[in-house]
């Protein structure tokens, strides 16, 4: 109980609460169990994780502000013939399942979006990842929402347990931004969940603060053997999220150019004062480069899945297109893209048709600059 106290620093009658609160769930959650030393041989991991390489987010499911969510427009066999000939092979497929649960839309009406991508991955050669987004899970629900979130992965699970685990992989959830002890609790608990249905299947794991690499390289990697553990990386966010509406005023300042460039370097928005975003254009001078990314990756990611022997997969990259000017866009893509392969961790981009799109409007090649061209290893 000591313990309890003191790692969550709930008193005794919160505690008591929650307890009964965690009886009355249709799972008990347990604490994670983790394996934090070099383990044997898991050579064939990281030969299912190579594959999720030349990736790329399709975020047609997760668009919650889209009338069109449901629509079977979404995505067409005309966008695979695009992806395939443009070299990707990895589709990453966010999925809003708390947002169609809310809004009383049949889980087999999801599945029927699904399974639509999933033909077509097959017919063209491309695996697959479904991706639990938008999901509701915080620091004062964990105890009643994990339970749902387990729910709906065993109904996921035992659809399509008939798949190959060569081509379908799952991502248990995506950016958590709970407590990072809840959150490996968490994860330990859906993992073990889906793990009841499905025990083949690779799991995608990512850490707490939107899947931070930072907050990955201090998780201990859990006790289950066939998890490829997941990371986002937009870093120098003050970059590749500038002008962004939904971050706030510290990414107000736009016209930031890749790589820093101090003739051309913009005046702070004031909107940015006294915020993080201040303390990051001041910085962007040592950020702003592709040795920057090469120091990240390799201390926070690759040194990270060296210690356990585990791989690891940057399930997300990528550049907010409206403010960030395409010269930069495409010189950044390209440092990620050789970053990443130096490093061997694999790469999903983000994103095939929104706000990150690599195309100069609707996907197409008349639509993809030359400089993206080269970014993403493109040749006619």
């Amino acid at each position: 109980m000591d313990n309890c106290l003191k790692r969550y620093k709930y008193n005794c009658t919160t505690l008591a609460l929650l307890l009964c609160i965690s009886m009355l769930c249709s799972s008990m959650l347990i604490y994670a169990k983790t394996k934090p030393m070099f383990a044997d041989n898991r050579e064939w991991l990281f030969k299912r994780a190579a594959k999720l390489n030349n990736g790329i987010n399709i975020s047609w499911l997760e668009q919650t502000w889209s009338r069109k969510i449901v629509s079977d427009t979404g995505v067409q066999r005309s966008d695979f013939v695009l992806l395939k000939k443009l070299g990707f092979s990895t589709i990453r497929l966010p999925v809003a399942f708390t947002y169609f649960e809310d809004k009383q839309i049949e889980l087999n009406e999801v599945f029927k979006r699904i399974d639509k991508v999933l033909k077509l991955c097959k017919e063209f050669g491309f695996t697959l990842i479904v991706d639990y987004h938008t999901g509701n899970l915080k620091n004062d629900n964990y105890l009643t929402e994990t339970p749902k979130i387990i729910a709906l992965w065993q109904k996921v699970a035992q659809y399509y347990i008939g798949e190959s685990a060569d081509r379908l992989f799952f991502d248990i959830y995506n950016e958590p931004t709970v407590n990072d002890q809840i959150w490996k609790d968490a994860a330990y608990n859906i993992v073990t969940g889906i793990r009841q249905v499905d025990k083949k299947r690779t799991l995608l794991v990512g850490a707490s603060n939107y899947n931070s690499v930072y907050e990955l390289s201090r998780f201990e990697r859990l006790a289950d053997e066939n998890i490829i553990y997941a990371f986002h990386f937009y870093e120098p966010f003050f970059f590749t999220h500038q002008g962004a509406e939904w971050t706030g005023n510290e990414t107000a300042t736009t016209g930031v150019v890749f790589p820093y460039s101090e003739e051309n370097f913009p005046k702070l928005n004031p909107k940015a004062r006294n915020t993080w975003g201040e303390t990051k254009y001041y910085e962007y001078r040592n950020d702003g480069n592709e040795q920057s990314l090469m120091d990240k990756l390799s201390k926070y990611a690759k040194q990270w899945s060296d210690k356990y022997h585990v791989p690891v997969v940057c399930s997300e990259f990528g550049v907010y297109n409206k403010y960030a000017d395409l010269d930069s866009r495409c010189r950044y893509i390209k440092a990620m893209r050789k970053t990443l392969t130096t490093l061997h961790i694999p790469g999903i981009m983000w994103e095939y048709n929104a706000g990150f799109s690599i195309f100069n409007g609707k996907p197409s090649i008349q639509n993809l600059p030359d400089c993206m061209k080269d970014a993403i290893g493109y040749r006619n």
